[in-house]
């Protein structure tokens, strides 16, 4: 668990570190037909800036913690990215695209937290 929250952590200041913004954290450990425990959301305002943002996830997930993400898919047009860290699933988001699958909404039994954006 303690490897979990530092997992999270590391990955919301990836995020932060390319400007994404509106990031919530799904917590699914008491959803039993959950396909992870976490779902980390968040959104760019470009096919750029999603990019941008899932490779700087990936670089500094690396280079802090020395994991790397199982699977990763999306990058093809950047509107949805997922990086699959096993129990932690971290989704990049254009804004539009974000609204119409509204993750959020699909899990409303988890419990979801807010990191506030930098500024």
């Amino acid at each position: 668990m303690k490897k979990d929250i530092s997992l999270l952590n590391v990955i919301k200041t990836g995020i932060q570190g390319k400007k994404g913004k509106k990031i919530i954290t799904a917590d699914l450990t008491g959803i039993e037909s959950a396909s992870a425990d976490y779902f980390i959301i968040c959104e760019g305002n470009s096919s750029t800036q999603v990019n941008a943002i899932a490779d700087n996830i990936y670089d500094y997930v690396l280079e802090n913690l020395g994991i790397k993400p199982f699977a990763f898919d999306g990058y093809q047009n950047a509107q949805w990215i997922v990086l699959d860290y096993g129990n932690i699933w971290v989704h990049v988001f254009q804004h539009e695209f974000r609204e119409f699958y509204n993750l959020e909404k699909l899990w409303y039994d988890a419990k979801l937290s807010e990191t506030p954006d930098l500024e």
